[in-house]
């Protein structure tokens, strides 16, 4: 057989002999067998000769079986997943890689060809080919790679094609974001995403593609586009000296992006803001933009746009974290140097997400680099931390070891103070990950964390409460336009409590609460217009409410163990991002989700209509192991919509509709880790909210100055709450002392952001207001009559400046004012004596304010010098923490003495705190 490679066929004029030309019929029969194999089976059987370079068949494996078949049949399932196509006239077949033969040329050949397509509009239901001319070559160009792309099909009329792809960093072959990629001389230009990825819609010929970015070498590639392709490029290093390096990404993606109410902070954001003790906290600086609060220092979890803590879904690579902090939210509990980025949704949330009312806090650990062994490590006043990048296999896979503890207790005992020096409060934290890319298409990441934490403030309990989840993500590139991501989670959460106290009532308590899931989306570019997000989720809780057993055998205590609680909750989601032009964009898309709580438990039913009580108990029913106790569901909403006024100026609004499975029970003011969750149950229904917002978006300069305003307004039913003097510890009940009302929270965001030059940083106010109603027609499930009342976290006015001024490269300072009003609390109003005793009354709840809370911190930072060829690179930081020393009240209780009721304040941080901390790169 005759095989050379075929450099230029010339246009054949016979197509009428090759249309009456009979072919033969083929039986053949072939298993994981080379294209060339099949091509030489087909040569002995028939009286066709082939003529091909086999370079072009990449060792592909294919199968089949025919009888009595065409030859193009055979030939089309052959070169089915190629880009080959072939040719055939008199008993000669000529294959052909990406383009095919005409055997007629347009009627309107005779009009002007063009270099790079032939802009003529068909005349015949044919595929216009492609014409390269020679004139007017570009040297330049000379020896650049001609890359050809897609198949051929004389069928497709279109005169543009989609081609995608990855950018990488050819080292590390970590994914590059913010990537240029021009196509020069037609005025088309994309940027990568977050994981490299890029789509560009490109007419088809030839297409000069210019790929660049700061630290990397440019490359560029001729394009030879027939259809629909991929093409990944891989960028070397490149290292210049520069005066200026301005890293500008995706610049106008806060005017563009169709979602609104986000935000976005990078890992090393938090590195110049100075915080308490010295610690990095990515959670802290979330903090300081519109919308985002605590109750206070030492305050647990977050409130976002009027929301309780417990309202808001926290991932780590796609597993939850039901407590991301350290010691009272003083510190996060996740490791600095292993977290990448943290992006929280709390306007338009996507319906891939769902189970929380207020907000997602998305929260990504960074990748290691497969080549090169990596390090960080930092030392502070209270805790040490570290982490390391191991390649595993080269260019392949590579583990990520992180882990950080405090040595607190040593400084508790060195006090001279006898209270604190018997306290104890310590924590640690550790992390890896892995990951592995399998092939072009297809990569493996998993996820293991840990946290503990063990505190006792008095001598007689000891607390301890700790976080273990695990994760595992596969991505797979299904073909060019469809991406698909599988996600497997495992989640638990428990704390513990220990008293030894000098009566006879010694005893232990433990709750836990374990999640385990799988949630698979995939992306469909169904075009340029329109871009889907589908799939479906579901996850299995199991909660241990509490069990309290007494500790030695002198103890007076009770065994009391609840009822385990077991539910699912499932949702399928389907999304559209929707570009009906260039200024105007939709994300239309829905979420159905449910939830059904199953036994083993008894369950108490209650008379309609009237208060849950002991008395009103009307049947308790017995549920089987995972038998049906009630199941919820519901139908959200989600829209968003984008409008471009000016290129430098968009509005934008959304509508929100969310459900919510589960609550945390707990009748304190502030967050507590000692909080324990509660499922929806048949007598606790679950939360819902709809979310109104609005806002107008302007870049300045470019983006170097970013000013947005945002007004929501949100409506929530069955929030729950509890009566007053409610007893919610082991409480087999629990549903007696819980109360469903309604919430209303609106308010409106500002921020002015500048991203660029030797002062940069934001500034974020916002004003808001949070209420909460519990009304009934049975006086003993009101509260303040039934009206509307601030909830514990409503705070109307929130005011957060953040500064970094570069001096030089080396040294700059930091700043960060934060002012807040003071939290709603409920106060004594007076005291009277009935039949002997003394009685307490009280205002109306949270109807006071205790004082407003402001602090200031200053922070000086070095970094070493910047010589490439060092064996570590070296960062100081020197903070001072409330600089005012400002006596900020953490909260406020009172006492009665001798009949008299007598108020105090405590604080956490009440005068100013220096820290020196101590960074290195290696």
């Amino acid at each position: 057989m005759k095989k050379f490679t075929i450099i230029v066929l010339i246009l054949i004029f016979c197509n009428k002999a090759s249309s009456q030309e009979k072919e033969n019929l083929i039986s053949l029969d072939f298993n994981s067998s080379s294209i060339e194999e099949v091509l030489n089976k087909i040569e002995s059987v028939s009286e066709y000769n082939f003529y091909f370079s086999n370079k072009w068949f990449l060792n592909l494996k294919i199968s089949g079986k025919f009888s009595d078949a065409n030859l193009t049949t055979v030939l089309d399932k052959i070169f089915e997943n190629t880009d080959l196509n072939y040719f055939i006239i008199n008993k000669n077949v000529y294959v052909l890689q990406n383009r095919v033969i005409y055997n007629k040329l347009p009627s309107s050949f005779d009009e002007p060809i063009y270099d790079s397509i032939s802009k003529l509009k068909p005349k015949v239901n044919l595929q216009n080919p492609v014409f390269i001319s020679k004139k007017n070559k570009d040297i330049e160009n000379d020896f650049v790679e001609t890359i050809r792309i897609g198949k051929s099909n004389l069928n497709d009329l279109r005169d543009k094609f989609i081609l995608t792809g990855y950018v990488k960093q050819h080292s590390s072959k970590l994914p590059l974001a913010d990537v240029t990629i021009y196509v020069k001389n037609k005025n088309i230009g994309v940027s990568t995403n977050s994981k490299g990825y890029y789509k560009l819609e490109l007419p088809k010929g030839i297409n000069l593609i210019e790929v660049s970015s700061i630290g990397v070498k440019k490359q560029v590639k001729r394009v030879l586009l027939f259809n629909d392709g991929n093409l990944n490029f891989n960028l070397l290093e490149d290292v210049e000296e520069l005066d200026e390096i301005v890293l500008d990404g995706e610049q106008d993606q806060n005017l563009e992006e169709t979602l609104m109410g986000t935000s976005e902070v990078d890992s090393e954001e938090s590195k110049n803001i100075p915080l308490v003790l010295g610690e990095r906290n990515i959670l802290k600086v979330a903090t300081t933009l519109p919308g985002i609060t605590t109750a206070g220092e030492g305050a647990t979890g977050f409130n976002v746009r009027g929301g309780k803590t417990d309202q808001n879904l926290i991932l780590l690579d796609n597993a939850v974290i039901y407590n991301p902090s350290h010691f009272f939210g003083i510190f996060q509990a996740l490791n600095p140097f292993t977290t990448k980025s943290l992006k929280v949704y709390k306007g338009s949330i996507p319906s891939e997400f769902g189970g929380r009312l207020s907000s997602v806090f998305d929260i990504k650990s960074k990748e290691s680099n497969v080549n090169d062994f990596k390090g960080e490590a930092s030392i502070g006043p209270i805790t040490n931390n570290i982490a390391v990048e191991i390649p595993v296999i080269k260019d392949k896979s590579s583990l990520m070891l992180g882990g950080r503890s405090t040595y607190s207790d040593w400084v508790l005992k060195s006090l001279n103070d006898d209270n604190l020096s018997k306290s104890k409060a310590n924590f640690y934290d550790l992390i890896g990950k892995y990951n592995y890319k399998i092939n072009d298409n297809n990569d493996l990441k998993a996820t293991a964390y840990y946290s503990k934490d063990v505190f006792s403030i008095t001598s007689d309990s000891l607390y301890s409460y700790n976080n273990t989840l695990f994760s595992l993500s596969w991505d797979n590139k299904i073909n060019s336009k469809n991406l698909g991501s599988l996600s497997l989670f495992n989640t638990n959460y428990g704390f513990n409590i220990d008293y030894e106290g000098e009566t006879n009532n010694d005893f232990t308590f433990d709750y836990g609460i374990r999640e385990t899931g799988f949630k698979y989306k995939i992306i469909y570019l169904y075009n340029n217009k329109h871009k889907f997000n589908y799939g479906i989720t579901s996850k299995l809780y199991n909660v241990t409410p509490g069990n309290k057993q007494p500790i030695g055998e002198d103890s007076d205590v009770e065994t009391v163990s609840l009822d385990k609680e077991k539910g699912v909750e499932s949702a399928i989601f389907l999304a559209d991002d929707f570009e009906v032009n260039n200024k105007l964009m939709f994300n239309l898309g829905v979420r159905y989700s449910t939830f059904t709580a199953l036994g083993r438990n008894t369950t108490r039913v209650y008379r309609e209509g009237e208060p849950k009580s002991d008395e009103t108990v009307e049947e308790e029913i017995n549920f089987g192991n995972n038998e049906k106790v009630k199941t919820y569901g519901g139908i959200e909403t989600r829209i968003a919509a984008r409008y471009l006024l000016k290129n430098n100026l968009s509005i934008k609004g959304s509508y929100n509709k969310m459900y919510q499975y589960i609550h945390t029970l707990s009748n304190n003011t502030t967050g507590s880790p000692i909080d324990t969750w509660k499922l929806s149950d048949y007598n606790i229904k679950p939360q819902k909210a709809e979310q109104f917002t609005l806002g107008l978006y302007k870049n300045i300069d470019g983006n170097d100055y970013e000013i947005s305003l945002e007004g929501y307004y949100k409506l929530s039913k069955n929030v729950p709450d509890f009566k007053t003097g409610a007893q919610l510890n082991l409480n087999e009940n629990i549903e007696t002392e819980i109360l469903q009302g309604k919430g209303k929270a609106y308010g409106v965001e500002f921020l002015v952001r500048k991203n660029s030059g030797d002062v940069n940083g934001w500034l974020s106010y916002t004003y808001s207001k949070s209420l909460i109603q519990l009304n009934s027609k049975y006086p003993e499930e009101q509260v303040n009559g039934g009206d509307y009342f601030p909830a514990n976290y409503d705070k109307p006015n929130n005011f957060n400046l953040v500064s970094n001024y570069k001096v030089t490269r080396r040294f700059s300072f930091s700043g960060n004012f934060t002012y807040q009003t003071g939290r709603p609390v409920t106060y004594p109003t007076g005291n009277f004596t009935y039949q002997g005793s003394n009685y307490t009354t009280y205002s109306e709840r949270n109807k006071f304010r205790i004082p407003d809370y402001y602090r200031l911190d200053l922070s000086f930072n070095v970094e070493g010098n910047h010589k490439l060829k060092k064996i570590g690179h070296s960062f100081w930081n020197i903070s001072i923490y409330n600089v005012l020393g400002r006596n900020n009240p953490y909260s406020v209780y009172f006492v009665t003495d001798n009949g008299e009721v007598k108020a105090y304040k405590s604080s956490i941080f009440s005068i100013p705190i220096p820290t020196i901390t101590y960074n290195i790169k290696f």
